[in-house]
């Protein structure tokens, strides 16, 4: 039986108050940042945020209570790091996570990765996914 299509990504609670600062930060990175609330590939996105919160404050037995009210994102790797079906290479996940040891304070995570359905990157007018490392010529 063939695997479905997926996309690697880590699941990060993230402090509201730097949401939009760590996106752009990641954005630099060529790594989006997709609220679980609004992701496209949730039929009921804020059940699930709600949800997987619980899950890890939970499995955290009061560690991270701190981020009780925090945002639940997944963070994906853009084409940059992407090569055909190969497995990401390691300079991505060391990307991630050193960008990620930068917001110590206001992210909460265990370093792995998980699988989501592939989330729609929108495209650019000439058909290419737009992304900052990206060369468009």
């Amino acid at each position: 039986m063939a695997r479905r299509p997926h996309e690697n990504v880590a699941s990060v609670l993230v402090d509201p108050r730097v949401l939009g600062d760590l996106e752009v930060a990641l954005m630099h990175l060529d790594l989006r940042v997709w609220p679980m609330a609004t992701a496209p590939i949730c039929a009921d996105g804020p059940r699930q945020a709600v949800q997987y919160r619980r899950r890890v404050l939970d499995a955290k037995r009061g560690a991270w209570d701190d981020a009780e009210h925090w945002v639940p994102v997944w963070i994906s790797f853009g084409a940059t790091w992407r090569s055909g079906g190969d497995p990401l290479p390691w300079a991505a996940h060391a990307a991630l996570w050193g960008a990620l040891e930068g917001y110590a304070e206001h992210v909460r995570y265990r370093k792995r990765l998980g699988g989501v359905a592939p989330l729609p990157v929108p495209v650019g007018v000439d058909g290419e996914g737009a992304s900052p490392r990206v060369r468009l010529d």
